[in-house]
């Protein structure tokens, strides 16, 4: 089970950005996340007129490795690790480890 999902908000721990708070916009493979403003690059684009696209430097973000995120605790206003609570019924649902309260989307 993936700990850190699409439309959580995180806090990046390590890197050029860190203690910056965004949100993941997507995942990419099994150990890469894409947050929204983080770790961005400039790309170099060509134009292209028939999707009437200028051409220049843009800059995009690229996928951050989830062991430099955690997620973002709001009832503490801290970044905050993850565990995994086992239902009686069987399924399975993400808390905060500090407090144990469950992780909402």
């Amino acid at each position: 089970m993936n700990k850190i999902h699409k439309g959580d908000e995180v806090v990046v721990i390590a890197g050029a950005d860190k203690g910056r708070r965004a949100k993941v916009l997507a995942r990419h493979g099994d150990e890469h996340v894409l947050v929204e403003g983080v770790n961005l690059v400039k790309r170099h684009t060509r134009p292209n007129p028939m999707q009437n696209q200028p051409g220049g430097v843009v800059s995009k973000e690229m996928p951050i490795h989830q062991s430099n995120v955690a997620i973002f605790n709001p009832a503490s206003g801290k970044a905050d690790r993850v565990g995994v609570r086992l239902l009686s019924d069987g399924n399975k649902v993400r808390v905060f480890r500090s407090s144990g309260e469950e992780i909402k989307v």
